[in-house]
């Protein structure tokens, strides 16, 4: 592997960086208070190119690969910007504008792809339901075809950017007959077609920002033309064929929110006395932070390593499993320990870190429970 940057990953994380700090954080704070979507701060993002990372530059994109991108929502985490900010806009770019650009036809493609580039459009995918999470092929939502469109009936739940998305990726099952990840297929579902709206939006302990809801399906007719992927494929190809983008992307601002945190616990502790000196003088807080610096270079290397296999076409389901659980391990550990450090004030919503302790936890549920990932990883180590 080489860990040399290039010049257009340098550029790109300077700019997103100087814009977290600039644009992002300074809101971070209202919107968890308020669990509010930025919208005027996305319309930024997209006219500066930011929600287009991973497309091809014919439909608008950057084309930056996984390795850049990683290195760019890093770069928003290490800024300051809030987790929630950051999980909607991850969710746009993986698991709805990426499945598109992966599996779509040429025609699809060019009629989404541009306006999800430029932020006009937000994408959602809509996997979960209120009786299937990590057992995800158990999904009831029913897609009958009758002429040429499908009927849709169902409902979705916890669909990150569901009351803000004008289009999403929907799985449903289109062979009833069929048990499992069989017989489910893929569809584009975008704001024209009758019949789908968001759910009460739902209230959530962190990651406020970042709007979630339930998506319903009340005879939704989607044409057969937004079919995404083979039929029957909706599964076992578009939905896992992401997995190992949506964990190793996603983890990105997690990495830069660590970085964040360490940056605001030494501030805090040169600036913090107690016994008549600054507490980072006290060897109990040098060891903590020392502890934290290992935890963030650890957790570099492991999504640095699988970004770079993502781009290297080399299989890396092991590595992301893996990495998806211990890295989930690592963030807790450090946005504890930077409570801790801030002692008291580590409670208080006027310090960054309380707010990075309540939206931490997703990282071992998003995207694949950490158990879910254990059991993966070692299924793989026991062929």
């Amino acid at each position: 592997m080489d860990f040399n940057k290039s010049e257009e990953h340098l550029a790109i994380e300077a700019s997103i960086e100087k814009f977290a700090r600039n644009e992002m954080a300074p809101l971070a704070r209202e919107l968890d208070e308020k669990s509010e979507f930025p919208m005027e701060l996305w319309r930024k993002m997209g006219q500066l190119g930011y929600c287009g990372l991973l497309l091809e530059e014919k439909y608008g994109g950057s084309n930056l690969g996984a390795v850049g991108s990683v290195l760019a929502m890093q770069a928003a985490g290490r800024g300051g910007a809030d987790q929630g900010t950051c999980l909607s806009w991850a969710s746009h770019m993986v698991i709805a504008s990426l499945n598109i650009q992966t599996w779509g036809t040429e025609e699809q493609k060019e009629k989404y792809l541009p306006k999800m580039a430029s932020g006009e459009w937000i994408g959602a995918m809509a996997l979960t339901e209120p009786g299937s999470g990590s057992d995800a092929s158990s999904l009831t939502t029913r897609a009958t075809l009758k002429g040429d469109k499908y009927i849709l009936n169902g409902t979705k739940m916890f669909i990150t950017n569901g009351p803000i998305c004008e289009v999403a990726v929907v799985i449903a099952r289109t062979d009833p007959e069929k048990k499992g990840a069989s017989g489910c297929t893929a569809f584009i579902v975008d704001r024209s077609m009758p019949g789908w709206y968001a759910g009460q939006k739902l209230d959530k302990m962190g990651m406020r920002a970042s709007p979630t809801s339930e998506l319903v399906f009340e005879n939704c007719e989607v044409p057969v033309e937004n079919v995404l992927g083979p039929v029957g494929m909706g599964m076992k190809g578009v939905a896992f064929s992401g997995v190992n983008w949506e964990r190793t992307i996603l983890a990105a601002p997690f990495l830069g929110g660590i970085e964040y945190n360490l940056e605001q616990c030494i501030k805090y502790a040169k600036e913090r006395e107690q016994f008549g000196r600054p507490i980072a003088s006290f060897q109990a807080i040098q060891h903590k932070l020392a502890e934290m610096a290992a935890c963030i270079e650890a957790a570099k290397l492991l999504v640095y390593r699988q970004a770079w296999m993502i781009d290297h076409n080399l299989p890396c389901i092991k590595e992301t499993s893996l990495s998806k659980f211990f890295l989930a391990k690592l963030v807790g550990f450090i946005a504890d320990e930077a409570v801790q450090i801030h002692g008291g004030y580590g409670l208080m919503k006027e310090y960054p870190v309380e707010r990075f302790f309540r939206d931490w936890k997703l990282a071992s549920i998003g995207g694949g429970t950490s158990e879910v990932n254990k059991n993966i990883a070692a299924q793989l180590l026991l062929k």
